[in-house]
């Protein structure tokens, strides 16, 4: 065993690019970007460059980029009874999410919680598209327009929603769609345009930019949400603050990186077959969830019965491997998992995550193999301490 360490979290948040944090740097001595002039036009150049490279990432219009503090943010700016259709009042009445949604997005954003209908999975972790087809016929127009959102993808499971077909229902039901591709932008194609997708929401920690900004991509702007954060007028008046520009240089970098890299997809997705194939090796008994449906490549989450995730989770962490007992967006709570939940899953044990990326190669395979064969052994012998003969590796920061 080396001192070196295996991340395998990307879904958590993506190592920082080389080329975001050059970016970033470039942009650290930079004026205030509302500030007329030279200094302040060169800030809003940077500014308007991340915009389109973000656009493009989703098929959407520069034009329709609102920054944010991340995807959280966004998410309660767009999920909001109370909208503007041009100079005219627009009422949503009532909110769709799905049950294995982000906490972000179950929680409802600006709307009331008896406001707010969550839509049933299956067991493979696929929304339920005749219950979302029954729950848009029975919606009462009178009261005001359905609003509907969904992830593109899960956090956890990596299942990939087929989201262009509940845009075309919700299209049908006059309803706007708001769709949450913070784990598919830079791993799987996005064109909201073609796809009917109305709003997209994006985190660019998630592709390999910085921490603590993020984006709302709307294709069109005609018909937006009252701010959540009103101010000086910045992002055409979408949300108020002087913007972070080296965070969002940095985020526009990771962009245009993330297109370039989605033809890396398919090594990626061989790569975490070869891990799946590794743990059914050493675990058969292992159970992955949402194998049934179409999943993210870089993604595995999995059940070994007869051992706790936190408790492996600790063993691996001191093996030298980083992945993750379901979400990181908890503050680090430990908890049964509401997507494990919502599919009908029991299992007291939880489940792993595994989240690779590009940069995810053999030493990380390799690591992963050694310290998952000691976890199950130790299943045979649960009197032990998990962690008593986990190889100690060199920890830094």
């Amino acid at each position: 065993m080396t001192g070196q360490r295996a991340y395998l979290d990307h879904n958590a948040s993506a190592p920082l690019l080389a080329q975001a944090r050059a970016a970033m740097l470039d942009a650290l001595d930079s004026a205030n970007p509302s500030s007329v002039h030279g200094e302040g036009r060169a800030a809003r150049r940077l500014i308007e460059r991340a915009r389109g490279q973000v656009a493009a990432l989703v098929g959407g219009r520069a034009e329709g980029v609102v920054f944010s503090s991340g995807a959280t943010e966004a998410a309660s700016m767009l999920l909001s009874p109370d909208w503007g259709e041009g100079r005219t009042p627009l009422r949503f009445s009532r909110l769709y999410v799905g049950a294995a949604d982000h906490p972000c997005m179950l929680k409802g954003g600006r709307f009331d919680a008896e406001r707010v209908t969550v839509l049933p999975v299956g067991g493979d972790g696929l929304l339920n598209l005749a219950a979302l087809t029954a729950a848009l016929a029975g919606h009462d127009d009178a009261e005001g327009r359905p609003l509907v959102a969904t992830h593109a993808a899960n956090n956890e499971t990596g299942v990939v929603q087929p989201w262009p077909e509940i845009a075309g229902i919700v299209s049908a039901a006059g309803g706007v769609f708001v769709l949450d591709a913070v784990q598919a932008a830079g791993r799987l194609p996005l064109d909201m345009e073609a796809d009917g997708v109305d709003f997209t929401i994006l985190s660019s920690h998630k592709i390999g930019g910085p921490k603590g900004i993020g984006a709302v991509v709307a294709r069109s702007d005609r018909t937006m949400p009252r701010p959540l954060i009103a101010g000086g007028g910045q992002e055409r008046g979408f949300r108020g603050g002087t913007e972070n520009v080296p965070a969002i240089a940095g985020f526009g970098a990771a962009a245009e990186a993330a297109v370039s890299r989605l033809a890396s997809m398919e090594r990626v997705a061989t790569l975490r077959a070869r891990f799946e194939a590794a743990l059914l090796a050493l675990a058969p008994d292992a159970v992955i969830h949402g194998r049934s449906a179409p999943r993210l490549p870089n993604t595995l989450f999995f059940t070994i019965p007869g051992i706790k995730a936190e408790t492996a989770q600790i063993a691996f962490d001191l093996a030298g491997v980083a992945l993750s007992a379901g979400s990181a967006c908890s503050s680090g709570k430990v908890g049964p998992s509401h997507v494990l939940r919502a599919m009908g899953v029991e299992r007291g044990e939880g489940a792993l995550r595994i989240s690779i990326g590009p940069e995810t190669g053999e030493a990380e395979l390799q690591r992963f193999e050694r310290s998952l064969r000691l976890v199950v052994a130790k299943r045979q012998a649960p009197s032990e301490n998990l962690w008593d003969e986990a190889p100690k590796v060199e920890r830094r920061g």
